[in-house]
């Protein structure tokens, strides 16, 4: 239920000082981008990428900034979907997740706003309320980045209370087996997971979704399967590069709202 006014939680939002900004070592960095071949069943039906875009400001909060997007379809059924998140460097708690969706007739776009230390997140336009969260919150695509960052170890099952909405928890990640596979982009050694969130997607509990991570210190994704009521869709590495950002060149303002 709502909790509190919007106005009380920005005004809670201020710049943190230098000496109180310790930022949490990550397996990626500003500039890695991985492209994928989505297939439905054997079938090629579109492209997806994803991307650490850069470093913004988020109300005084240095954040990463990352994005995944999918595009292609079939005659019948387009999809073109890009979702953004905003991690915040010290704690990979989200401070900002966006949904962009176009699939079929229907488009749509989602902002929410998190505000970790009140535990509380927003839906910017839908109406004037907040509502309750978690201390340290996570949403879709940030979980696939803080993933990486966990001593995963086959066999074991790990429990996180951090999707930010509160009835989603706890998400679940089983560590299957290592094994050796094949992407367009070459042949890796792996671990896999399943991950299991109470939503509807491709991460719900009845969609067996399993997901590739290079068995390395990147952890970079380099497949993802998941099986849905009207068939399998599948994502496959085609290419990985990493581009240093230009530090000569004048920083962006940011987004510090």
């Amino acid at each position: 239920m709502p909790r509190a006014l919007l106005g009380l939680a920005l005004s809670g939002a201020a710049a943190l000082p230098a000496d109180a900004q310790r930022f949490q070592t990550v397996p990626f960095e500003v500039g890695e981008h991985m492209t994928y071949d989505v297939r439905f069943g054997a079938i090629k039906v579109g492209n997806g990428r994803l991307t650490v875009v850069g470093i913004d400001t988020i109300r005084g909060i240095p954040a990463w900034h990352v994005r995944f997007g999918v595009r292609g379809g079939t005659f019948f059924y387009k999809v073109d979907d890009t979702y953004e998140s905003w991690m915040d460097r010290r704690n990979l708690n989200s401070l900002r997740y966006v949904q962009d969706t176009e699939q079929g007739s229907r488009e749509r776009q989602r902002r929410f706003e998190m505000f970790p230390e009140q535990s509380i997140f927003h839906e910017v336009h839908k109406d004037n309320r907040v509502w309750e969260s978690v201390p340290n919150p996570l949403d879709d695509g940030s979980f696939m980045f803080f993933v990486r960052t966990v001593p995963l170890v086959v066999g074991e099952t790990y429990d996180f209370n951090r999707y930010f909405k509160p009835d989603r928890n706890p998400v679940r990640i089983r560590v299957l087996r290592k094994e050796r596979i094949k992407v367009p982009a070459g042949t890796f050694d792996a671990i896999v997971l399943q991950p299991i969130i109470k939503t509807s997607g491709i991460f719900s509990e009845g969609g067996q979704a399993e997901i590739w991570l290079s068995d390395d210190e990147k952890r970079i994704m380099l497949q993802m399967k998941s099986r849905l009521s009207f068939g399998s869709l599948n994502l496959y590495l085609r290419t990985y590069r990493y581009t240093a950002p230009d530090t000569t060149a004048v920083p962006p303002a940011g987004d510090d709202r």
